[in-house]
């Protein structure tokens, strides 16, 4: 028994190989086979290409307390993000850059393809000029046909005067958004609070203005929310100043017209009324004076508010597709065909090893 039970645990690979080896010709069958429907598959898919940059962003606030801030940073805890007065902090970035808001933005991006054939905003060229696969054309007329059969002009819905409404997205400008937001990536570094913009598309000049477009609308959503209280505040200092200047303006006029009435006059009355109209103006300049400080030194808080960024790694025109691995994907059909075929011819050996350690299991257990 222990000499049937050793048996069973070895195989013979020298016996394995010979056996595989008598069915070559099976397997070179099924490799040409398996190398044309591969490449009858992956060909058609259409080149991808990557676009990428690197951006840092000026934080208000401190960036962290030294080494503690350091070490915070290790664990994933941004102390800067944490003191500064912003609560709007980097982390919330990729969250922005998926928002309706911001993909709606997109739409009207004017982009070009590198060939010149493509000349249009992004929103066109991803509901009407994206490449597919023969092979799935007839799904998606499928699935066009039963929408507008099952749908009619429900579609209209949100466009209002023309203009994606964000708060409500027609189906088809949802699908474009949804779109956007599988193709562009935004990522932040916790320890450097360094932004990452990754845009993949169909054509590489395309790519490659659709990730330069989302770092503008990022950096001016960005210095849009650190400036919005500072520039009302100059709107505000700026209307009581016109409106100070406009009652200067009129006592100046009223004193010049009462003077000029009464040039001449020595009555005690007319000198005295006099007074009161040059000190009323006096005040009235001094109000305009007061605004006016007022005004520039909101305009010098809005001027600090404003965040400078730097480009560390600008995006640029990428050269070489980086997806589908052609030669890859077909490699690895390769490898599983190989592998299939290999137990398909094997299976009865392998069933028979099986049958033959469960046997002896058996009769083991029975012993």
């Amino acid at each position: 028994m222990e000499e049937n039970k050793t048996n069973t645990e070895y195989i013979d690979l020298r016996e394995v190989a010979a056996k595989l080896w008598s069915k070559k010709l099976l397997f070179l069958k099924v490799w040409a086979v398996t190398i044309i429907l591969a490449a009858l598959y992956i060909f058609p898919v259409p080149r991808t290409y990557n676009a990428e940059l690197s951006l840092a962003p000026e934080l208000g606030g401190n960036s962290g307390n030294g080494s503690l801030g350091s070490i915070a940073s290790t664990f994933g805890i941004n102390l800067g993000s944490m003191q500064s007065e912003d609560a709007f902090y980097p982390e919330l970035y990729p969250e922005v850059v998926r928002s309706n808001a911001f993909v709606v933005r997109l739409f009207d991006v004017k982009v070009k393809s590198l060939d010149g054939e493509i000349n249009t905003n992004y929103y066109d060229y991803l509901s009407t000029k994206q490449k597919t696969p023969f092979y799935s054309k007839p799904k998606i007329w499928v699935i066009q046909a039963v929408k507008s059969l099952t749908e009619g002009k429900k579609d209209n819905k949100g466009t209002g005067n023309g203009k994606p409404n964000p708060f409500m997205l027609s189906e088809k400008q949802n699908a474009v958004a949804d779109v956007i937001r599988m193709k562009i990536h935004c990522d932040v570094d916790v320890k450097t609070n360094v932004i990452t913009i990754m845009v993949k598309d169909q054509d590489p000049l395309i790519c490659a203005t659709m990730c330069d477009s989302v770092r503008v609308l990022l950096q001016d959503f960005i210095t849009k929310y650190r400036t919005e209280k500072s520039a009302n505040d100059v709107a505000y200092y700026q209307k009581l100043l016109n409106e100070a200047k406009a009652d200067y303006d009129r006592a100046v006029r009223q004193y010049s017209a009462y003077c000029d009435a009464n040039q001449g006059t020595i009555l005690q009355a007319f000198i005295s009324e006099r007074d009161k109209m040059e000190n009323e103006m006096s005040t009235k300049l001094n109000t305009y004076n007061v605004m006016n400080t007022q005004l520039q030194a909101a305009r010098a808080k809005l001027q600090e508010r404003i965040p400078s960024f730097t480009i560390l790694n600008g995006a640029s025109v990428p050269v070489k597709p980086t997806g589908p691995k052609r030669v890859v994907f077909i490699f690895a059909m390769l490898v599983l065909a190989t592998v299939a075929t290999a137990f398909f011819v094997y299976r009865k050996e392998i069933l028979r090893q099986f049958t033959v350690k469960r046997s002896a299991a058996v009769v083991s257990q029975a012993n």
